[in-house]
């Protein structure tokens, strides 16, 4: 087995965001987590707009790498564009000054993080390595407390430990500041885990996280710790999506070399031949396979598409630019979930309208468009595009703003990668400049 490399902070910003990781777990038994998160973006981003305004004048150690990347830039675009959306349904439907100011407040909490993290990873000296060790430090701890949590409901503990005061700051629910050993699925009655996040499919999505910066982890000891950690939080929280986030987010960018590989055509086009005979009986297969997929969770996936029909009729009858600037209070159709819930690409279109949709589709789109070419060229773009694919997920069946404080290393990841894109492009200009003799 290879020794554990040194790997320490370089400057304070590298502290901070390594000291915050290793930290989540006692963050969460304090219910502090979604104070840290908000907290953090700001700090850092603070930091970030700081080195950027003093230049050479600041300590050399925080010194920005260098102008903030385009696709960065159209995060911060793309999110003022929300609070516009926010301010305009607000005004649209009534809703006061008081409302306003709560929800500008929500926004600064979730959809700004968004914008945030990226621009820490685009000018901050943040090294890759500190981010992944630091998510392999969170995977050991969990490691550790796995044998308690999963005989916690066997022996008569309880399911939630207690709720921290911090809920008087505010925020979507007391679930977010709560201390749980497990949960009971209402469906089934068996239990679930849901580890340090408000519920269980949201674990399962941090756990493909895991998975998907333990497999950059150098060292064999850290990356198993990882990996072992991710796959456990993913099966003990028995969520779907997270099964299929397993395979796809892990699989899906080592396979994008193969678009540059002339046999790898050469096969598809074989495939694509025999799918005229194998077609129907692949796609019936498919079928049965998401028929199943649903099944398993018949309950759950009732009352999310009926959340989404709702949704959608509502956003395109009545509110369809801006949206009607917040959720809504749900039938007893779908068990009284707010309307405008369960999925962030139909909320967005009922809380703030095709422009608040607009404004998120752009930057994912171009982000992903970024990670995919470079994951097809080096392997330095498949942590990227696991995040954004694992983030694509995250969006079709939760609200991602309302998560964005427990997704921050994977938005560092993707501004840390905005850079290194940058600073590649910038070093080919320059070789291709020609010279005066």
């Amino acid at each position: 087995m290879n020794a554990t490399p040194v790997l320490k902070p370089e400057n304070p910003a590298e502290q901070i965001v390594l000291r915050t990781l290793a930290l989540t777990w006692p963050f969460y038994f304090v219910g502090a987590l979604y104070v840290v998160g908000p907290v953090l973006g700001w700090t850092l981003g603070g930091l970030a707009a700081l080195s950027l305004y003093l230049g050479p004048a600041i300590r050399s150690d925080l010194r920005a790498t260098g102008p903030v990347p385009a696709v960065v830039w159209g995060w911060f675009l793309g999110m003022l564009v929300m609070l516009v959306a926010l301010w305009v349904g607000h005004v649209d439907w009534g809703m006061g000054l008081k409302q306003t100011i709560k929800s500008s407040i929500g926004w600064a909490k979730g959809w700004a993080l968004l914008a945030l993290f990226p621009l820490v990873g685009a000018v901050l000296p943040i090294r890759r390595e500190i981010l992944v060790r630091g998510q392999c430090i969170v995977g050991l701890w969990t490691l550790a407390l796995v044998p308690i949590l999963a005989v916690a409901p066997y022996v008569g503990l309880p399911e939630r430990i207690f709720t921290s005061p911090l809920k008087a700051i505010g925020g979507p629910g007391p679930e977010y500041f709560s201390v749980y050993f497990f949960t009971f699925d209402p469906a089934s009655w068996t239990p679930r885990w849901q580890f340090y996040a408000p519920w269980s499919p949201f674990a399962a999505l941090l756990g493909v996280v895991m998975v998907l910066f333990a497999l950059e982890e150098k060292d064999r000891r850290w990356r198993a710790a990882g990996i072992g950690a991710g796959i456990a939080m993913i099966l003990m929280s028995k969520s779907r999506m997270g099964l299929v986030g397993l395979v796809a987010c892990t699989i899906g960018p080592r396979m994008m070399p193969l678009i540059l590989k002339g046999w790898a055509w050469q096969i598809l086009a074989g495939l694509t031949a025999s799918f005229a005979l194998i077609g129907p009986a692949l796609m019936q297969g498919v079928k049965d396979a998401i028929a199943v997929f649903k099944g398993a969770r018949a309950d759950s996936t009732r009352v999310r598409e009926t959340l989404q029909r709702i949704a959608g009729e509502r956003w395109e009858n009545e509110a369809f630019w801006f949206g009607h600037g917040t959720i809504a209070p749900g039938p007893h159709l779908v068990e009284y979930m707010p309307i405008g819930s369960h999925h962030t690409w139909w909320g967005l279109l009922f809380v703030k309208g095709l422009v608040g949709f607009l404004a998120l589709l752009v930057p994912m789109v171009w982000q992903t468009a970024l990670a995919l070419i470079d994951s097809a060229r080096s392997p330095r773009g498949r942590l990227p595009l696991g995040i954004m694919m694992t983030l694509v997920l995250l969006s079709m069946g939760e609200n991602i703003e309302i998560e964005a404080y427990m997704m921050w290393p994977g938005l560092i990841i993707l501004g840390l990668h905005a850079r290194e894109l940058a600073h590649e492009a910038k070093c080919r200009s320059v070789s291709r400049t020609p010279r005066l003799t």
